[in-house]
């Protein structure tokens, strides 16, 4: 049977819900009737990921302790004995039946005036007789009535059963293993929950300090992320399948066993008659499973594809916005949602279909169990009705509580899943120990280190190599500054000499010994280190500072600081040395940053220092303080250095330029000037812009302009890059990698809040965390509502299948209490007659179930289907009407808006559709079952309603309990979880300075409290779960009691007090379900307020709206005026600093500079991506901000770098260029014959109909960007964009597609993006950028006879970037 959560459960004992199968308890009810749509859907999801499960069940107890091993055997043992209580009552309950019986039958003779009570027997009265000595031949003529007066009269006693007295007895029983029952359930319960908070305490802190101990390469290919998830979720998983579950699991099995034990030894005739009607359950269940797996897999693959569609345009939302393509999208999202809608419909009235199904067997179960049953009572009378009841319910408690007990096995399942990968952490042996005793300490540290044809890739990107036999030397005592351009292996190099990594060939010597001999933790005691973005940790400067050595005294950490130049600003502050510095450092300024890890990196003494660009993310100012600072510390050290500045490493002893992973050159600074190799190119350029800059300053102190002065964030190299190999950041269109390559910032003082983004930042930013979701008041159902409202008749129609199912309950309480009526019948005759009509009634009830169960079903899938789908093109066409700074958001990256389009849109569902459903089946089911009883006997109701509350109080908790006390867990682990989470993002400093095992200890520390709040909740948990047990034993106690005395005294029908009882009980339960579905209710409102947040919120720039104006002769005309801008999620880096251009219609201005000077960005502005900050820009003297956003999208072309195509046909992206109108295929050929594109499509089998492949990958560069030029000339735009749009290429295509471009330019405004400057000489205008503004500008012979930084970039041919 598939492992879809269905099963089957029987009518469950008096007392208990009745629900003939559910979906496992853990379900949220969102699901239809309470079935696994989501369940599925996640286990689809979920198996995909699931890791193979290599750790077997009793291999997770492979931790305990003796002690741990007597608590979970002793708490087995009383599960055992729990789990018989429910059978053993069965014995008392037959017991109770018979005595009523008797009473009944007694009763009913006496009620017979001839008869009466002598001598403790029942006798005719004297004066009846006298009919025995007529003559036999009058006997034809007397009635029947007449005729059984004469027979002679069984031998009945009468006159002992004192029934108040009997019910007295059994109240007694009933308490006693009602308390009995507490006391076990207590005990099983928190004895297992006690022994599983122990062990996985302990594997906590051996998953948590094996991790501290991975060489730095395991954290580069497992991402922080996941760490954090393992150590908080699969850890629970593993507590789930250890503790309260496995004793649920053995009492559930042992009332099983014990159940089916009862029927075979009571009456094993009828037993087995039983069981000869559930294989139709079980078949029944095992269909609706595979039915509603495979139709669950149908829907997924739907809304896979409907998924697949919004990651694509969510991820590529710059081209879609440019071509304006959104309504379209919207439509290509909805078609594929129109399946997932119709096979979640399906699955609705399939699940409709087999409850049906369910209901129908077990109803008609019923009948035959009873109609066979009353026949071995009546006639055979092998039995009692006693023995009938306990054979009977013995049976369908079995079968249920085997149903019961399934959950539990996914339990064991998931946390076995989730053993594998913890175990096997545990049990690996880091590559490079750092923790480990073994290695040389050498006596005396000179200091000489040397890369001997060093070879290294880093292991989350083995195909990249960032050193190629790299040969370094560095002389103890001197300063060697690394030079070169980003990845060319500077910072690789510097983490070969922590030993972060080892080489994959040649090796690192110091003093000529091979490092890797050499003891980790002393090695490293050894090396300072001072990094680009110094890591802070969340506690005082003092703490801080003493990170670097353990024990130093406060008068170290002082003369530290002196020397870091960090004392003067340390003691301005009001708490001086124990200022905190907030999380990650963020309440400090990057200078104080800066100086403050120079302390740490001096308090050590160190031999060596690394510098990597220490000072490159500070301005002037402070950069000089820093730098004075550092040489001050060089003196007598070996210390390597790695700066883009020139002014730090002029004074080096030595400068080393790398290029491509290798030492190109060696040398002084003014040998090296003279090679014109790496190390000149760098020096050009930045002499040039410094220029520019200082220029700049000057002006801007005369206009005193009063500017919030920005940081800027340097340089993203290699090293960088392998922190988020495993991250895309943002969407990959080079329009975000805007990090400025090298920088100097202005002059100017340091607001105290300015710093640049850390790492750790970079982390955050990169994995989106729930926990930044910002907290939403959840919506009002009446607005959920009313986009349900179209499907009013299907809900109307659903609601009244549910009313009837909900009556079904009290009914059958009805009919099964007039059954024991009837054995208490005299007369054979009406008694047959009686017990047939009730089998009958069983048969009706069974037929109407079926179907209203499927009405029911299929209604309510009608119409949450509709609602989802309704929901998520609604969102999915706010999310494409946001800005694009919306989706620059970590929290709106596509993988976290696709998800949210799948869950919360299906979460919504909660709230309407079969919540709906469950709400009317429960309040009908309570409703009549009060109503009825209140009609019976309103003395025996009133008695069971005062235990009503506890009853649906106990319901309550088996709802929560199955849920588990997890939200609490996660709570308080939190404060363990924010040490492990700043241990691991800063993996790379603590391992810098040795700090493992102090981390390791906090840890420990800080899961003391969640443990002890653990064992106190085992006992909670325990008494809670003891008296949910115990509940309804008392209940049937106090009120069979009860009936006992009012069927004495009041001449109440004993069947009355079946009636009553069963009634209220099965009610009872079921309001406890229904208050179990509160969560899932929650949950749904938080998702629509979720969904409704977004469809409020809006844009400051609208694709949807028709505001702004629009104007027919459009020339092209563009000026930008006084530009400053940044980007709203990097708002401490000025990209634009007042840019000012123009360009008249039909003129190409080109842009040329290194990265993150703001080329990209002015186009961005152009488009209306964003809107500038300060300034304006003018398109035909228009302010763009007024301007309407389609409108003007329609007027401009675009093709950048990295084209983006979408995954249908060539001819369906080139028609992409313009959705306004049917683009005919004539069209199409003649813009791809512009783009030099014709001759090869028809050279493909399929022509214009050939897929490109997602994002294009079936092709090659050349042809993508041919497309994408296609695809901007078939728009026929005013304004031509050409980012860098032939830089990708080889130098064949880029002849062919430069000729295309040049095709295309004619009698159009133009702005070329580029690096090759072949590419744009000849241009009208050519602007040269730096740092967010246009240093020259002119055309080509113009600039080359300024002989500024244009003329140096030609003449020396260094590449810009």
């Amino acid at each position: 049977m598939p492992t879809g959560s269905v099963r089957l459960q029987s009518i469950k004992k008096l007392g208990q819900e009745n629900h003939s199968y559910e979906g496992s308890d853990e379900e949220p009810a969102g699901s239809y009737m309470s079935m696994t749509n989501s369940k599925e859907k996640d286990k689809v999801r979920r198996d995909s990921e699931q890791p193979a499960i290599r750790v077997g069940f009793f291999q997770l107890f492979r931790f305990a302790t003796c002690k741990d091993l007597l608590m979970m055997a002793a708490g087995s043992l009383c599960a055992v004995l729990h789990g018989s209580a429910q059978p053993l009552m069965l014995l008392v309950f037959g017991l109770l039946t018979d005595t009523f019986i008797d009473y009944d039958m007694e009763l009913n003779e006496l009620s017979d005036e001839r008869k009466e009570c002598v001598n403790n027997t029942i006798r005719w009265k004297r004066n009846s007789t006298g009919a025995r000595d007529l003559d036999p031949s009058v006997l034809g003529l007397l009635d029947n009535s007449t005729l059984e007066t004469l027979a002679p009269l069984g031998n009945r006693s009468c006159g002992l059963l004192d029934i108040e007295h009997e019910m007295t007895l059994f109240a007694f029983y009933y308490v006693g293993i009602g308390l009995s029952v507490f006391l076990l359930g207590y005990l099983q319960i928190s004895m297992w929950v006690t022994a599983a908070a122990r062990q996985v305490q302990l594997v906590r802190k051996m998953y948590f300090s094996k991790v501290m101990r991975m060489e730095i390469g395991w954290f580069d290919c497992t991402s922080v992320g996941e760490l954090n998830t393992r150590m908080s979720d699969d850890i629970n998983k593993i507590n789930d399948a250890m503790a309260d579950q496995v004793a649920i699991f053995v009492q559930r099995f042992t009332t099983f066993v014990c159940g089916f034990c009862v029927g075979f030894v009571k009456g094993w005739k009828l037993t087995l008659v039983i069981i000869a009607a559930s294989p139709l359950i079980g078949v029944g269940a095992g269909l609706m499973a595979l039915f509603v797996a495979k139709l669950t897999g149908m829907e997924l693959q739907a809304y896979a594809k409907a998924g697949a569609v919004a990651d694509e345009v969510l991820s590529s939302i710059r081209t879609v916005a440019a071509f304006g393509g959104e309504k379209k999208e919207v439509d290509r999202y909805d078609k594929n949602l129109n399946w997932a809608q119709r096979w979640g419909i399906r699955k609705g009235l399939i699940m409709g279909f087999f409850t049906g199904y369910m209901w129908l067997i077990i109803f008609l179960c019923y009948a035959l169990a009873f109609w066979y049953g009353s026949t071995l009572v009546i006639d055979t009378e092998e039995y009692t009705p006693g023995t009938l009841l306990q054979v009977f319910f013995g049976v369908l408690v079995a079968a249920m509580n085997l149903g019961q007990a399934s959950p539990c096995l996914e339990a064991f399942a998931a946390g076995r899943g989730a053993a594998t990968i913890i175990f096997e952490t545990i049990d690996r042996e880091p590559e490079i120990d750092c923790l480990s005793e073994a290695g040389y300490k050498l006596d005396r540290v000179k200091g000489d280190i040397e890369f001997h044809n060093v070879t290294f890739y880093y292991p989350s990107r083995p195909e990249v190599k960032i050193l190629d036999q790299l040969s370094v030397a560095v002389k103890s005592g001197e300063t060697t500054a690394f030079v070169g351009p980003s990845g060319a292996g500077k910072s690789s190099a510097i983490q070969l000499i922590q030993r972060f990594y080892d080489p994959k060939e040649g090796m690192v010597t110091l003093d000529g010994h091979d490092i890797r001999g050499l003891n980790i933790q002393w090695l490293r005691s050894l090396i300072g280190i001072v990094e680009q973005e110094p890591v802070l940790f969340a506690t005082t400067i003092a703490e801080n500072i003493r990170y670097g050595r353990p024990g130093v005294s406060m008068d170290d950490i002082i003369m530290a600081a002196k020397e870091a130049n960090a004392y003067n600003f340390i003691m301005d502050l009001p708490q001086k040395f124990n200022t905190l510095v907030g999380e990650g450092g963020g309440q400090m300024s990057g200078g104080q940053k800066q100086r403050i890890a120079i302390a740490r990196a001096l308090v050590r003494n160190p031999r060596i220092l690394l510098l990597d660009m220490a000072t490159s993310a500070l301005d002037n100012e402070s950069e000089a303080i820093v730098q004075e600072a550092l040489d001050k510390v060089r003196m007598g050290r070996t210390t390597i250095s790695i700066a883009h500045r020139l002014s730090t490493i002029k004074n080096a002893d030595v400068i080393v330029g790398f290029e491509h992973g290798r030492a190109v050159e060696r040398g002084k600074h003014h040998e090296l000037l003279e090679r014109k190799g790496v190390y000149f190119t760098l020096v050009t350029l930045q002499s040039q812009g410094d220029k520019a800059l200082n220029e700049k300053a000057r002006q801007m102190a005369d206009d005193k302009e009063e500017e919030p002065e920005r940081l800027n964030l340097s340089r993203a190299g290699s090293y960088r890059a392998s922190l988020r190999a495993s991250i895309r950041q943002r969407s990959r269109s080079q329009l975000s990698n805007l990090v400025p390559e090298s920088s100097v910032p202005i002059a100017g003082d340091l607001g105290p809040r300015v710093f640049s983004v850390s790492q750790d930042d970079n982390y955050k930013k990169a994995t989106p965390e729930e926990e930044d979701e910002e907290p939403v008041e959840p919506a009002p159902v009446a607005r959920i509502l009313k986009y349900n409202l179209p499907e009013w008749p299907y809900m109307l129609v659903g609601s009244v299948g549910a009313a009837i199912n909900g009556g079904v309950n009290p009914v059958y309480a009805l009919l099964f209490s007039q059954i024991l009526a009837t054995f208490a019948i005299v007369d054979p005759v009406t008694q047959r007659k009686e017990i047939d009509g009730i089998c009958v009634f069983f048969v009706m009830v069974g037929v109407v179930s079926f179907f209203t169960q499927m009405i029911q079903g299929y209604a309510f899938a009608k119409s949450g289907e509709l609602l989802t789908r309704r929901l998520r093109r609604i969102g999915f066409q706010a999310m494409l009407g946001q800005e694009i700074g919306w989706f620059d958001d970590h929290r709106n990256s596509p993988g976290a808006l696709t998800t949210r389009l799948a869950t919360d849109a299906s979460q919504v569902q909660g709230a309407t559709g079969s919540q709906i459903g469950m709400i009317v089946n429960s309040l009908t089911n309570i409703g009549v079952a009060v109503i009825m009883s209140f009609y019976f006997s309103w003395k025996l109701t009133l008695l069971i309603l005062c235990f009503l509350p506890f009853i649906a109080l106990s319901g309550g908790f088996q709802a929560k309990m199955l849920t588990g006390f997890a939200k609490q867990d996660k709570q308080a682990m939190e404060a363990a979880g924010q040490v492990s989470g700043e241990a691991l993002n800063n993996i790379r400093t603590i391992a810098g300075l040795g700090k493992e095992r102090s981390f390791v200890d906090t840890y420990e520390a800080h899961l003391d409290s969640p443990y002890r709040a653990a064992l106190k909740k085992a006992n909670v948990y325990g008494a809670c779960y003891g008296f949910a047990q115990c509940v309804v034993f008392l209940t049937n106690g106090a009120s069979f009691r009860f009936g006992g005395y009012l069927v004495e005294q009041e001449g109440l029908h004993f069947s009355l007090v079946f009636r009553v009882i069963s009634a209220i009980v099965t009610s009872g339960t079921a309001l406890g379900r229904a208050s179990s579905y509160t969560p899932d209710y929650a949950k749904a409102k938080i998702s629509a307020a979720r969904f409704f947040q977004l469809l409020d919120r809006v844009p400051p720039i609208s694709v949807y709206s028709d505001k702004g104006q629009k104007w027919d002769n459009f020339q092209g005309n563009i000026e930008f005026i006084d530009c400053k801008f940044t980007y709203p999620t990097r708002p401490d880096i000025q990209v634009l600093n007042g840019l000012n251009v123009s360009v008249k219609p039909g003129q190409t201005l080109a842009f040329v500079g290194s990265s993150g000077c703001g080329k990209s960005t002015s186009v961005q502005l152009l488009e209306r991506f964003y809107d500038p900050d300060h300034g304006r820009v003018l398109i035909d003297g228009q302010d763009s901000t007024r301007v309407n956003v389609p409108y003007l999208r329609s007027k401009i072309g675009i093709v950048s770098q990295e084209p983006v195509l979408f995954d249908c046909s060539i001819a369906d992206n080139i028609k992409y260029g313009d959705n306004c109108r049917e683009i005919s295929m004539n069209e199409v050929i003649s813009a791809a014959k512009k783009a030099q594109l014709h001759d090869f499509v028809m050279a493909l089998p399929e022509k214009y109909d050939t897929n490109v492949g997602s994002q294009g990958s079936q092709l090659s560069r050349g042809q993508k960007q041919r497309i994408a030029i296609a695809r901007a000339i078939i728009r026929d735009p005013k304004i031509l964009l050409l980012d860098e749009a032939t830089s990708a290429l080889d130098t064949e295509s880029e002849k062919t597609v430069q000729a295309a471009l040049d095709k295309a330019r004619e009698g159009r405004t133009c702005i070329v993006i580029a690096h090759r400057l072949s590419t744009i000489q000849n241009s009208d205008i050519i602007a040269v950028m730096s740092r967010g503004f246009v240093i020259e500008k002119g055309p080509h012979d113009q600039l080359m006879a300024l002989k500024g930084a244009y003329y140096k970039l030609v003449t020396t041919g260094a590449p810009i970037s």
